[in-house]
């Protein structure tokens, strides 16, 4: 049977979310149905991706009885709300990075599901990739010896977009693009929690950090060196070193298809989508989606590969990042 979807929000990320899950088996997947705040929104994303019911709200979504997991794909200010309000209605999630706005959030949905006993995943899709699992393989049979350092770097120009910029809607280097690089630092440490957590970088006149250099100190001197900007250019790879040698993702850290390991190189390529995308490589949110769908199958409320420790330790991270900065939300007064 398939695993029949709810889509949430009909912006960008959740047309490109769409295209990935035709790249699936359709005996596998299916989506159901979209919401939007804007019914005509959602009707136009509906006859696009040939998705049968189109609600003017998000309500209406969480009512409808054939929908097994809802993907959240609108800005991170709802994620809570939205979240929540799936979760209470029954319904998985899988809701779009970052999980929240800060840590209270995160433990807020984290607390809603395990007292609902709902699934829920953080949609850090970097960590399904197959060059992800191989970075994960190769880790775990030692072909680089014992890891002393990781670096992980993402900058892109992208001020011009206030979901990055603005205060009031969630912007910052960390939250947006600072997470890929930390998720895949604890993802080489097994989500092991950081001795020290320093934060350098430089916010604009509008109260968010544009760039910001985070060193975190593991266990047995270990290090990690993550750079995020949404102001310049960077070459947005990552290093493994080791005792023995490097893994090195070359470059799209966040959605990665080539891989070196002590210079060899290798190459996964995606499959074609169906339609334009609007963010480089996004088929590959197919491999969250099957993750969702196996984890389903097996009765799990979350997943191994993204667990909701790692989510938890993500916000927690960002929030010292931002309080070292001087970076904060309305939501991290709220009580």
């Amino acid at each position: 049977m398939a695993t029949r979807w709810g889509i949430c929000s009909a912006g960008q990320i959740s047309h490109d979310f769409s295209v990935a899950l035709r790249t699936l088996n359709p005996e596998d997947h299916k989506i159901v149905a979209v919401a939007a705040r804007d019914l005509q929104h959602a009707q136009e994303f509906a006859k696009k991706h040939n998705i049968p019911r189109a609600y003017g709200g998000y309500a209406e979504l969480a009512q409808d009885p054939d929908i097994d997991v809802v993907y959240i794909g609108t800005i991170q200010l709802y994620h809570l709300s939205a979240g929540k309000l799936f979760i209470q209605s029954g319904k998985s999630v899988l809701i779009e990075k970052p999980l929240a706005m800060n840590s209270r959030e995160v433990q807020e949905l984290l607390t809603a599901a395990q007292d609902n006993e709902i699934f829920l995943m953080e949609a850090i899709w970097t960590r399904f990739f197959p060059v992800i699992l191989e970075v994960k393989r190769l880790l775990g049979q030692g072909e680089v010896g014992d890891v002393q350092m990781v670096r992980a770097d993402l900058g892109v120009p992208m001020s011009h977009i206030p979901r990055l910029s603005e205060r009031q809607q969630g912007g910052g280097a960390m939250l947006s693009l600072g997470i890929y690089c930390l998720q895949f630092v604890l993802m080489v440490f097994n989500g092991e929690r950081p001795e020290s957590i320093q934060a350098h970088g430089h916010c604009t006149d509008r109260g968010v950090d544009s760039t910001t250099v985070l060193v975190l100190k593991f266990s047995g001197n270990r290090l990690a060196l993550c750079t995020c900007s949404f102001t310049m250019v960077l070459i947005c790879d990552a290093v493994i070193t080791g005792t023995k040698g490097t893994i090195k993702v070359p470059q799209h850290i966040w959605a990665p298809i080539n891989l070196e390991v002590n210079g060899k190189k290798m190459e996964f390529p995606l499959p074609e989508a169906d339609m334009p995308l609007n963010f480089t490589n996004s088929v590959g949110l197919r491999y969250e989606a099957e993750e969702v769908r196996q984890c389903l199958l097996k009765g799990l409320k979350e997943s191994p590969g993204m667990p909701w420790a790692h989510s938890s330790l993500l916000a927690e991270i960002i929030d010292e990042g931002r309080r070292q900065l001087g970076v904060t939300y309305e939501q991290d007064s709220t009580q």
